[in-house]
């Protein structure tokens, strides 16, 4: 065990495959004490750019009258501070992330069943298709596990409701992991589960594969230094129970945004990377008061976050015994 824990350098694992590639002695570490990269906003990188889509109903009725009368004005805003992530979903998962942010919604007007992802404005691929598309991606990678938190739910009935959780169902099939009490890398090759899907709904309830939804540490700051200290005050209150995202997006406001008219939420976010990753770095996993577990952020191809993130997983070979939450 020695030579093999001695052997391993985690930010250089390969990302595509960096939980097949953990030594031994963190298979039985439960999944809500290791440090998992993920994706904020995941699937932002196909909002529909026709300008005949309409902003998204969570948007403020000011902004929904000036992108009707104004268009051609207000879109061009609309998309630089909605898009969160560039890269495609299985690019994100090549790239090491094992968390995706989605966020469900069913477009006004619109006849059929169809569900799409939205952030500002809605996507022009359905859930379906990116479920497939992870479906696909976990085929050719068997020993890697996504967590899919299912969330924000805008306009669904109960009826579009029941039939996402039916097409959740059929996609992922034997691959959805029931709930469980305490779920490690060991557990689930063992079993052949690759995906945990958490649902922020009360049909949940009602089906043993959707878990509960998976509490989201969110700061609503616009600076990485007010996000910080924001995280670093919650931390001393202890963490969760279980699953549990910290996520490092900073959120610009209103003002903000009239402040820097010529940026993007892209050009905010690259330029506080270099804070947020030093913090980031200092973090531990783990049960204990002030241990992290999934960290969430934006553009998360375009930097060293995921390396940095699946680094932290050494912290957890120096402890001969990881007590369960």
């Amino acid at each position: 065990m020695t030579s093999e824990v001695s052997q391993v350098s985690f930010s250089e694992l390969p990302l595509d495959n960096w939980m097949a590639h953990l030594p031994s002695a963190l298979w039985d570490t439960p999944l809500c004490c290791m440090a998992i990269p993920g994706s904020h906003n995941a699937i932002t990188y196909c909002l529909d750019k026709n300008d005949r889509s309409p902003v998204d109903l969570t948007q403020p009725d000011m902004l929904q009258k000036l992108d009707k009368y104004m268009k051609p004005i207000i879109r061009p805003f609309v998309y630089k501070w909605a898009i969160a992530q560039e890269s495609s979903i299985r690019e994100q998962l090549d790239s090491g992330v094992r968390y995706c942010d989605l966020r469900i919604a069913h477009r006004p007007n619109d006849r059929s069943n169809d569900l799409y992802f939205y952030h500002g404005v809605y996507t022009t691929i359905t859930v379906e298709m990116v479920l497939k598309e992870i479906r696909e991606w976990l085929d050719v990678h068997p020993k890697e596990v996504v967590i899919l938190s299912f969330s924000h739910f805008l306009a669904l009935s109960q009826e579009l409701h029941s039939l996402l959780v039916s097409t959740i169902m059929s996609v992922f099939d034997s691959k959805l992991c029931p709930k469980m009490e305490c779920v490690t890398l060991q557990k689930l090759w063992s079993q052949g589960h690759q995906v945990i899907v958490s649902y922020e709904h009360h049909i949940a309830n009602c089906h043993r594969e959707l878990w509960f939804h998976i509490p989201y540490w969110w700061a609503n700051k616009c600076k990485a230094e007010a996000l910080i200290e924001e995280f670093e005050r919650r931390k001393q209150n202890g963490r969760p129970d279980g699953f549990f995202v910290t996520g490092i997006n900073l959120t610009e406001d209103l003002k903000y945004i009239c402040s820097h008219p010529t940026e993007s939420l892209k050009d905010m976010v690259m330029s506080t990377y270099p804070t947020l990753l030093s913090w980031v770095k200092q973090q531990k996993p783990g049960s204990n008061t002030g241990s992290l577990n999934i960290i969430a952020g934006d553009f998360v191809t375009e930097s060293r976050f995921i390396p940095t993130v699946i680094a932290l997983n050494e912290n957890l070979l120096n402890r001969t015994m990881i007590p369960e939450p």
